[in-house]
């Protein structure tokens, strides 16, 4: 996956994430897109540590879940470390 696709897939797995845990999206999309990248290669060293399953293309499921897992783990970290649910 190239690095545009990597941008896109943070993105959208940031936002899923935000919308798991508090609902509506109140932080910036830099922001959200930075926890997003951040989580997907967090869900990607899980997938492949765990379960030996990296993050395969753009379009598999795996790849999703795995990003938006890394994202929702990376934001519950970022919250209790902010302090800040937003």
């Amino acid at each position: 996956m190239g690095l545009i696709g990597f941008i896109i897939l943070g993105l959208i797995a940031g936002s899923i994430a935000r919308h798991v845990m508090y609902g509506e999206n109140k932080s910036g999309c830099l922001s959200t897109m930075l926890l997003g990248i951040i989580g997907a290669n967090v869900g990607g060293w899980i997938g492949m540590r765990l379960f030996n399953v990296p993050l395969a293309n753009f379009w598999s499921l795996q790849t999703w879940t795995l990003a938006i897992i890394g994202s929702v783990l990376i934001l519950f970290i970022w919250s209790l470390l902010t302090g800040r649910k937003n």
